[in-house]
């Protein structure tokens, strides 16, 4: 990043974060036309997709969770919550919205894109929405992430196989019209095992989304959303979790302390944004994603 620009957007920041009272100004205190104008400022930076999630994400630090606090908009049937939310958050709408700022140049297409994050080809619905983590949230992203998880664990990694059911998924939602909804799938996916977290710390990136997996489950992998950053040369976990009621940093020392003496977990998968992608000043466009889509799928076959 040019070395004026860089110092002119550092000024810039530190004066639309902070309040009258000289205290750090965070999303839930903001409104949309202050959240558009951070992201047109940005914009001009020669920033990459994982450096402004790493910014971003800061942002979010101290937001209340609510494991209910977005849906499908007021008109839905089953989940009227607010498509956006920057009062409340929880961990998969955590992630969505960092990722959906961070390749976003204004609030109009930071909304789109959200919406092409949450939703397969980002039609609105419970039944196009991307509720599994890795059977849904992942696969319809591709476009933009790819899974590293054996990247990242390397000669530790494991695999384990789930069956993903939309239909008892819906069932249990009470609902009973199950027009498109997609089949019954068994799905097997690479993992770093819990015992192996302290031995791969080295192999993540800035802005790595972790899945935290569930042990003892058939018909589910993830119970968790994570974010990976460097922060004073330590790493640390960000995440939106009831634990605490809110959005916080953790070391990962002291995370995977937590993890590995819980019978709950197996272990993580890893997200990362497409290197193809994350180049310094990328900005992508909700009119993007089908052609970057198109060229990934005309590559795979």
């Amino acid at each position: 990043m040019d070395i004026n620009i860089k110092f002119i957007f550092l000024v810039f920041l530190f004066f639309f974060a902070c309040s009258n009272a000289g205290e750090k100004k965070n999303f839930f205190d903001m409104t949309n036309a202050e959240i558009d104008l951070l992201l047109t400022e940005t914009t001009k930076t020669n920033m990459s997709i994982t450096e402004r999630m790493s910014m971003f994400s800061e942002y979010f630090l101290e937001t209340p969770y609510n494991i209910v606090c977005a849906g499908d908009g007021p008109y839905a049937l089953y989940e009227p919550q607010p498509l956006v939310n920057f009062k409340e958050t929880n961990c998969m709408l955590f992630c969505e919205h960092v990722l959906a700022l961070s390749i976003s140049d204004s609030w109009d297409n930071f909304f789109n894109n959200l919406q092409q994050i949450r939703y397969e080809d980002g039609v609105i619905g419970m039944r196009t929405r991307n509720h599994y983590t890795m059977g849904d949230w992942l696969p319809e992203n591709n476009w933009l992430l790819e899974d590293v998880s054996n990247k990242v664990a390397g000669e530790f990694t494991k695999k384990v196989t789930r069956t993903i059911s939309h239909k008892n998924f819906f069932k249990g939602k009470g609902i009973s019209d199950l027009r498109y909804v997609k089949p019954d799938r068994k799905m097997t996916i690479d993992y770093v095992p819990k015992e192996a977290l302290d031995k791969v710390e080295n192999n993540y990136k800035n802005g790595d989304i972790l899945a935290l997996l569930f042990a003892n489950k058939s018909d589910i992998f993830s119970a968790h959303m994570l974010m990976v950053y460097k922060k004073n040369n330590k790493t640390i976990i960000r995440e939106s979790s009831n634990s605490k009621m809110s959005t916080f940093d953790t070391t990962y020392e002291k995370w995977i302390d937590k993890i590995q003496k819980s019978e709950h977990y197996i272990g993580i998968a890893v997200m990362r944004v497409r290197e193809d992608l994350n180049k310094p000043g990328k900005i992508i466009l909700p009119w993007d994603i089908a052609i970057i889509k198109n060229q990934i799928s005309n590559h795979t076959n």
